[in-house]
């Protein structure tokens, strides 16, 4: 993608001569706020302008002496006075980079667009990397900070949203800086009480889809068992070719890759009936689980790791049930699957703390912020949603809406005609 990359200096030069237009003056404004560096404009379809730039943020809370890193942030401007949209993304932001990049409720209200990379991913990464600053209170301090120093500059409302672990994120942020936004919308956001949360699993079980549903994936797993002698070869040389490793033999990562087949199946909203024959050859079932489960999730190096840090310590995940296929299984036991599959010897050191869950629980069920969350009905993650347990009937804001038969994919734009202009109305009149 074609780059304009400008250094500071010399684009303050360039900016006394040029034309004082609408495009250099806000340029000129955002290379003027305090931490930002290194700004660069992308090529865009969707906004007026756009850039990547860096912010100065601090390594752990508001304490210099831990020393500072650059956050990348990606910026879309479509005019001073529109709503502002800040993603609070859980991983990486280089999606940003791309030149149809927008955000639903960007399009919806023409908002401007502050994208945030989360510490500790991609391009936003402290070196020396101590992790024991990779917390969930110092990201929220990243967004804080950013949010004080882009507020000069858009004087229109502030909107935070975010998807699954940036639909976290959001939550975490409208709990920790209520007054920081006007506006929070969460997508497909769980809050998880412990490492192994317990609840996907009986979702997965008995709640999830239909029995018919339900019977046909532990049938297929059961197969997938079944035939694992005949498939550890394939399976084997699927890992050499891609050059995974993991903490744990090929044969017991097998069948963590059929237990994670109903979560991945649902998840992202697969049919069920797209689940092979029992007739079909030993390749076909191979080639479904490595769509469905693929083993690269196991391996290390993870470009995930960070998240895993942070699910053992604070952000919770959900646990597996061998009862489907315990018959064959060579795991007997996945109680603490995640540290011992996903983190190396140096970081599973770190006890699960639940002050946040417990902190950003205790905030919802007492105040009520103009905060709307999205679920898929059908989504695992949705076991452990707000929407399980938040009363929003006697609240005058904060609404839940669950896309039927939805998936972790559930958005706003693909919600039913009618709940979809409900949430379309009160997002609306919020943003007056």
């Amino acid at each position: 993608m074609k780059r304009i990359i400008v250094t500071i200096p010399v684009l303050l030069l360039w900016l006394t001569a040029a034309a004082q237009n609408d495009s250099t003056r806000f340029m000129k404004q955002l290379c003027n706020v305090p931490g930002i560096s290194q700004v660069q404009r992308l090529d865009t379809d969707k906004f007026h302008e756009k850039y990547v730039l860096k912010f100065r943020q601090f390594v752990d809370g508001d304490n210099a002496d831990k020393g500072t890193f650059d956050e990348r942030i990606f910026v879309g401007f479509q005019g001073y006075d529109r709503p502002t949209v800040l993603v609070t993304e859980g991983y990486y932001a280089h999606y940003g980079e791309r030149q149809n990049y927008t955000e639903e409720l960007c399009q919806m209200f023409n908002a401007n667009v502050v994208l945030c990379e989360y510490r500790y991913f991609g391009e936003s990464v402290p070196m020396p990397t101590n992790w024991d600053y990779m917390t969930v209170d110092n990201s929220l301090r990243d967004y804080h900070r950013v949010r004080q120093a882009l507020g000069s500059l858009f004087t229109g409302k502030w909107i935070s949203t975010g998807i699954s672990k940036g639909g976290q994120t959001t939550m975490f942020y409208r709990a920790t800086y209520p007054n920081d936004v006007d506006v929070s919308v969460s997508y497909v956001a769980p809050l998880n009480r412990s490492v192994e949360d317990g609840r996907h699993e009986k979702f997965l079980d008995k709640q999830v889809g239909t029995k018919e549903e339900r019977k046909a994936i532990v049938k297929a797993q059961q197969q997938l068992m079944q035939r694992k002698q005949q498939l550890m070869p394939m399976f084997n040389q699927y890992c050499q070719e891609k050059g995974y490793q993991f903490y744990i033999s090929n044969e017991n990562i097998y069948d963590y890759c059929v237990l994670e087949y109903p979560f991945a199946l649902w998840q992202w909203g697969t049919p069920v009936s797209s689940i092979p024959s029992e007739e079909a050859t030993d390749k076909e079932w191979f080639s479904n689980l490595m769509e469905m489960a693929e083993p690269e999730y196991f391996s290390y190096p993870n470009k995930y790791m960070p998240f895993d840090v942070q699910a053992a310590r604070e952000l919770g995940y959900y646990g597996y049930s061998l009862k489907a296929i315990k018959k064959w299984a060579s795991v007997k036991n996945t109680k603490g699957y995640l540290r011992q599959l996903m983190l190396p010897d140096s970081l599973r050191h770190y006890d699960f703390d639940p002050t946040l869950y417990r902190r950003t629980v205790k905030f919802l069920k007492e105040e009520d912020p103009r905060h709307i969350f999205i679920y898929g009905e059908n989504d695992p993650w949705s076991a452990s949603g707000v929407c399980t347990w938040l009363n929003c009937k006697k609240k005058q804001n904060m609404r839940i809406y669950v896309q039927p038969r939805g998936s972790h994919k559930a958005r706003i734009g693909n919600m039913p005609t009618e709940m979809k202009q409900e949430i379309t109305d009160r997002l609306t009149e919020w943003l007056k």
